[in-house]
């Protein structure tokens, strides 16, 4: 059986107890336990604990120059994914792709691989496979086309012409033999978790990015039927430009072509975290007709009076419909790195990515009274509009009860959306609001204190005080 060779790596030794506070050459200690390692031993070094008499002001990576060439990258090849024997699905699937995007999503995947690949007691195994040819992970081998070539598909370049042809029946063909997976080469004990250096990335990681990225497209193409939305990111809405038929299948279409993608990354965890995800979304949705349709549906919706219900509802909506894709999409970017149950690594993913997606959304929230068109590129008020009590109006409600009915009527009466916005704005309900989103984004920053310092953890930090201050 063929063995692909590998690069034999020398891990750091453990550190025994009389070498605890010395430095190991070639290792990097975690940030939080190296200042504890000055308490626990006195005879470590002033030299190399202590901090410098006149401190440097702390400057982190931007986060999207770190990894621009990647998602450079990750956007072009993605385009190939999307590929339909429809024309024209294929024009509304890569629709929204072609718009200027923040892209979170997929450099919250990249960067937490980056900050996390070496860590785990499965790194050496999944690098190996991302070498070895035929062990799954090579990205040649998952740019394979989606569809298998020996069965009827919708779109595949290497279609063979027996699979095309509808003229006559289809006759039973021999299977050819199973291809027979490399055996992994025996690899060092494990030693003392390092972040790999220089940062890595993982071709399966990579594919996760445009995966999230796709599963997110999709959900903005089925919201903005349900929405009735005429504008997206300052252009025509897809339903706008080609209907609403049309980008409910775009929107189904992409989600077939994730499921098909994710399958190949060769982790259950993974599919199960990501499948959650679209449960999460269909889940997230419901929360919200049920508090704008409620009586239409036939269930119930707000409380009428103010209190910790309404939040609770707000504040799971706000996880499901887009908290869920960045904590899910992180940990799944963890466990592709090779971390194993029982390792914390992946927790902190998904703490890290549920706490910047409920921030994320509160000021996407608050932006919408504070800036309207000029910076979110749809008209100021649109949650109002919408029937949405989002965490400004919850917040001027206990200020001023008056909003209490305007909301239980989904603002649909004439100068119900001008009053409820004035007593927004006479409120502190945007100031809450982004006092709320500065908690949940200081709780972030705070998980990230057990990984051991890189860029890209101090790009993760930097990211928690960017999505706080954004302005659009």
């Amino acid at each position: 059986m063929r063995r692909c060779a590998v690069a034999r790596v020398r891990l750091p030794q453990p550190i025994s107890s009389s070498t605890a506070g010395t430095r190991v050459p070639g290792h990097r200690y975690y940030s939080a336990h190296a200042q504890q390692q000055k308490k626990t031993h006195p005879i470590a070094s002033d030299a190399y604990f202590s901090a410098p008499t006149t401190p440097k002001p702390l400057i982190r990576p931007d986060p999207y120059k770190l990894v621009a060439p990647e998602l450079q990258q990750l956007r072009e090849t993605l385009l190939d994914l999307l590929g339909s024997s429809h024309p024209s699905l294929t024009e509304i699937a890569k629709y929204y792709f072609l718009h200027p995007s923040k892209q979170l999503r997929p450099l919250l995947v990249l960067l937490f691989s980056q900050a996390t690949n070496g860590l785990g007691g499965g790194w050496h195994l999944k690098k190996w496979a991302a070498e070895c040819e035929g062990a799954g992970g090579r990205a040649e081998e998952l740019d394979r086309p989606l569809t298998r070539p020996d069965v009827l598909n919708d779109w595949n370049p290497s279609m063979p012409d027996h699979t095309a042809s509808f003229q006559s029946s289809f006759s039973l063909r021999p299977p050819r033999p199973p291809h027979q997976a490399p055996t992994p080469p025996p690899f060092p004990p494990p030693g003392i978790p390092t972040v790999a250096s220089p940062l890595a990335l993982l071709p399966t990681q990579v594919r996760l990015a445009q995966i999230v990225e796709m599963i997110h497209v999709a959900s903005l193409l089925h919201d903005d039927v349900i929405d009735r939305s005429p504008l997206r990111r300052g252009a025509a809405s897809a339903p706008a430009a080609f209907g609403n038929k049309l980008s409910v299948l775009a929107g189904d279409f992409l989600l077939g072509r994730t499921s098909a993608a994710l399958s190949r990354l060769g982790e259950s965890e993974v599919v199960e975290l990501i499948a959650s995800v679209i449960a999460n979304l269909v889940e997230g949705e419901i929360l919200q007709l049920k508090s704008v349709h409620a009586e239409e549906l036939g269930i119930a919706g707000l409380s009428p009076s103010v209190g910790q219900d309404n939040w609770n509802i707000y504040l799971q909506k706000t996880y499901l419909k887009t908290a869920s894709l960045m904590a899910k999409g992180a940990r799944a970017a963890v466990v592709l790195g090779g971390c194993k149950e029982g390792e914390v690594w992946k927790e902190v993913a998904y703490a890290y990515g549920r706490n910047l997606g409920i921030a994320f959304q509160l000021v996407d929230d608050l932006l919408d009274y504070e800036a309207g068109e000029a910076t979110l590129g749809k008209p100021g008020g649109a949650d109002l509009q919408l029937g949405l009590a989002t965490g400004p109006a919850l917040f001027a409600w206990e200020e001023h009860p008056e909003m209490g009915p305007l909301i239980k009527r989904k603002f649909e009466q004439p100068g119900d959306v001008e009053l409820a916005r004035d007593l927004v704005r006479r409120s502190s309900g945007v100031e809450r609001t982004r006092e709320l989103a500065r908690a949940h984004a200081d709780k972030a920053r705070e998980v990230l204190s057990v990984l051991p310092d890189s860029e890209a953890k101090g790009a993760l930090e930097a990211l928690t005080e960017r999505v706080v201050k954004r302005t659009s």
